[in-house]
């Protein structure tokens, strides 16, 4: 049976690693991985999107909506963007951060409120999580998207073990540490 895992953001917050060392883990794993990333303006501040399909044989890249068992939000908007992708019983990591569009930005919209709370009332499985501040207390702002692995590791029936081994593999040498607090944080984040 193949899983689904999106991870969406804004360009620059690192969510191509977090897809990296997710495909990582799982090929190490044993599984067929299919990774297929879609840039917006991703050098903008524009949504990235990254499609993560694993099971024992995976024909396509790409997750239609309603198939997604998780997806992985690095800013409440783009939950709220990709949320219909979501299956009926799947789960919504969201990362409680703001990051205003251009829009907002120019003053021609506004941010808009509640964003996680609709979701909620909608019947949506949320997991939201300040990952910003658990990434800032392992060391840089940078590492949200490892704090949002952590998290997203919970899920999973894999060794934390697994985990840090895939970071140890996917970033440079002198980040190891930090990811692996910025992970752990995550991970025992109630």
């Amino acid at each position: 049976m193949t899983k689904n895992v999106m991870i969406v953001g804004v360009g620059g917050q690192g969510s191509l690693l977090a897809s990296k060392l997710l495909g990582r883990l799982l090929v190490d794993e044993g599984y067929d991985v299919k990774v297929s990333e879609v840039h917006g303006m991703s050098q903008r501040g524009g949504s990235v999107v990254t499609y993560v399909r694993f099971g024992d044989k995976v024909y396509s890249p790409v997750i239609e909506n309603g198939e997604a068992d998780f997806i992985v939000s690095f800013e409440k908007i783009e939950a709220a963007r990709y949320v219909q992708m979501l299956k009926k019983d799947g789960t919504i990591i969201v990362n409680t951060q703001q990051i205003d569009p251009m829009p907002v930005i120019i003053g021609a919209a506004e941010y808009p409120a509640s964003i996680i709370d609709e979701m909620k009332s909608k019947g949506v499985h949320v997991d939201d999580i300040d990952a910003l501040s658990l990434a800032q207390e392992a060391g840089s702002a940078k590492a949200c998207n490892i704090v949002l692995m952590g998290r997203l590791a919970k899920y999973f029936d894999m060794p934390k073990e697994k985990w840090i081994s895939a970071i140890e593999k996917s970033v440079k040498p002198q980040f190891v540490e930090m990811n692996k607090k910025a992970f752990e944080l995550g991970y025992q984040c109630s």
